[in-house]
């Protein structure tokens, strides 16, 4: 489970990584962005995208507007379900600076590459590709 405690160890960390991804993303995030990193994610064995934190360091929460009802939630869910074939997983925080929404993005399944027209991306350390 995302808590507030690992909010605070991921801002910590020095870089992102293949499995842990900011974007500030403080009005909207794409859906079509989102397919991108769950399909990059799920490549890399699964990890989190995490909305509503600057993503050049010193990371701070800047809060987000993205998917803000339950009904954007399970919209989004339903996308990636229909379009990747994985269940993607939403964690709402209630941070001091800001609304933060991490999404959970499992491994994909074993032999087989997500990809989402016809690109089958990964992450190279901070890099989407």
């Amino acid at each position: 489970m995302v808590t507030l405690e690992t909010l605070a160890q991921w801002l910590a960390a020095p870089t992102e990584t293949e499995c842990l991804e900011f974007k500030e993303a403080k009005q909207q995030f794409d859906n079509g962005k989102l397919l991108d990193y769950c399909v990059a994610l799920g490549n890399e064995g699964g990890g989190h995208l995490v909305l509503g934190v600057s993503n050049t360091h010193p990371r701070r929460v800047v809060g987000t507007q993205a998917f803000r009802t339950e009904v954007h939630l399970n919209e989004v869910k339903l996308l990636v379900t229909t379009r990747l074939g994985i269940r993607l997983e939403a964690v709402d925080l209630s941070h001091p600076d800001g609304r933060v929404l991490v999404f959970s993005v499992p491994s994909r399944p074993t032999g087989q590459p997500l990809h989402v027209n016809g690109q089958y991306w990964m992450r190279a350390g901070e890099s989407l590709v």
